[in-house]
């Protein structure tokens, strides 16, 4: 199967061979135009019966409520395909981790198009990815984005599907918000254990160049729709938005909002908004979602990459306060600025994973239960920065790398319902070090490239430059 940047790659209907002549080339012709429907689209490979149970649904053993925990989101490459000793190794991994949350997008991404025409589904790549979660233990999300050709104005039928970022990111048209409801309909149908839905993804296709502002009326429409959809299906499910980047700007910039803002930057007025208009028209919702990183949009890390995490930690209190203290979800998050090919390699990766947990412990403090780590592997080689395993296309892949080390363990130790301790910390260390602590576990970040001499909690210990370590209280 082919693999593109956004997907796993469309799956293309090929004729094997036309080598036949006779009764062989008419029954094959018969078989093409019983495929097609009054339009000519072409259905090959799909089937009416998409909202049909897909294998045998699992219980996940994490929260049934609207708090998941910390886990990762399935992106172009992960370990649903490859080796099966490296893609079991991985299975293992995470089935130690207890229940990770796994999050997978609904159209790209490493999942096919569901509904390449109207009322005709291909959910085989997403069945895979499903089965992958329900095999490693996992509670399994679904962010509802993208969508088929079709709802957006591009060709229908099996092959057509414009696999390009900017397709990609198109949203649907209005006349097609009930047809794309109904989409997410049918796949609630098709995997009942899937309880948390994120409706759409950081509001792709929903900039009006005119306005210069989000068109929020257009998405909220969207996401009621939605929300309704899925509650028919059934009212437990538990439905979020508005999966908006949390945007921050230089604070002289023009859009800087005056009110959040801090040594990190300032938000942008215009992400703020659109935020305050889902709000305050939502059909409801049982967590709210954001994403954003801790950098601004001009890749600045302000102060510095520690302090700019409190970014993190400020707009989570901001959202909490408007939402009434719905669970707070981040979708997506990031410490590190990538360079001019999206690829974050400027660090070594135990300055990554410093940074990374210092961000999970600022999100904690904002108020957040639950998060998405984006990348969890790459398709081939040895270096993977940030990655979360080795590549598993290939029989010695699938092994973990510090990243799983970081976001697993932060998964078990602070889970959803932790009730956070404050410690203390060495006056002369405050500055250097960030601290999250519940009754049993202390997590220590040295924020420094030394080594320093830390005293967190009554307890003296040294710590290796960008040294990230886990106490267990003795109380």
């Amino acid at each position: 199967m082919a693999r593109h940047e956004w997907t796993s790659g469309a799956w293309r209907w090929r004729l094997a061979a036309l080598l036949g002549v006779g009764v062989a080339v008419l029954a094959l012709v018969v078989t093409v135009i019983r495929t097609l429907p009054d339009d000519g689209a072409d259905t090959a490979g799909t089937s009416r019966d998409g909202d049909r149970v897909h294998g045998t649904p699992a219980t996940p053993p994490g929260p049934r409520g609207p708090e998941v925990g910390w886990g990762f989101t399935h992106t172009q490459y992960s370990a649903d395909e490859g080796d099966d000793t490296a893609t079991e190794r991985v299975d293992r991994l995470v089935r130690d981790a207890r229940g990770m949350p796994q999050d997978q997008a609904l159209m790209g991404w490493g999942a096919d198009n569901p509904e390449p025409v109207k009322g005709r589904y291909d959910f085989g790549a997403m069945d895979r990815r499903i089965d992958f979660i329900r095999a490693s233990g996992g509670t399994p999300v679904v962010t509802l984005c993208c969508s088929p050709d079709w709802m957006k104005g591009g060709k229908p039928g099996v092959g057509a599907t414009d696999w390009s970022q900017a397709a990609l990111e198109t949203a649907p048209r209005p006349e097609h918000y009930a047809d794309f409801a109904a989409l997410a309909a049918t796949v609630a149908e098709r995997y009942p254990d899937v309880r948390h839905f994120m409706v759409w993804n950081e509001f792709k296709g929903f900039w009006d160049d005119h306005k210069a502002r989000w068109d929020y009326e257009g998405y909220t429409r969207l996401y009621n729709l939605v929300y309704r959809a899925l509650k028919k299906v059934d009212k437990d499910i538990m439905v979020g938005g508005p999966y908006l980047a949390m945007d921050s700007l230089d604070p002289r910039a023009h859009d800087a909002s005056r009110t959040v803002r801090g040594s990190w930057g300032a938000m942008d007025q215009r992400v703020l908004d659109a935020f305050t208009y889902w709000n305050r028209h939502k059909a409801g919702a049982d967590f709210v979602v954001v994403d954003g990183s801790s950098y601004t949009n001009d890749d600045e890390l302000l102060p510095d990459e520690f302090a700019a995490t409190d970014k993190f930690t400020a707009v989570g209190a901001w959202v909490r306060r408007q939402t009434g203290e719905l669970p707070l979800w981040w979708a997506e998050y990031y410490v590190e600025p990538a360079d001019g090919n999206d690829e974050r390699r400027g660090w070594s990766e135990t300055r990554r994973v410093a940074v990374q947990a210092a961000g999970l412990i600022a999100m904690v403090k904002g108020g957040a239960t639950s998060g998405f780590y984006w990348n969890p592997q790459d398709e081939k080689g040895t270096d993977c920065p940030g990655c979360l395993w080795t590549p598993t296309y290939g029989s010695d892949g699938g092994r973990k790398l510090p990243m799983f080390g970081l976001l697993s363990r932060f998964h078990r130790e602070f889970p959803p319902g932790t009730r956070y301790r404050s410690v203390p910390v060495a006056a002369d260390d405050v500055p250097n070090v960030r601290v999250l602590a519940d009754d049993r576990t202390v997590l220590v970040v040295n924020t420094l490239d030394r080594t320093i001499s830390a005293k967190v909690d009554g307890e003296r210990f040294e710590m290796q430059a960008y040294g990230v370590k886990w106490l267990k209280r003795q109380r």
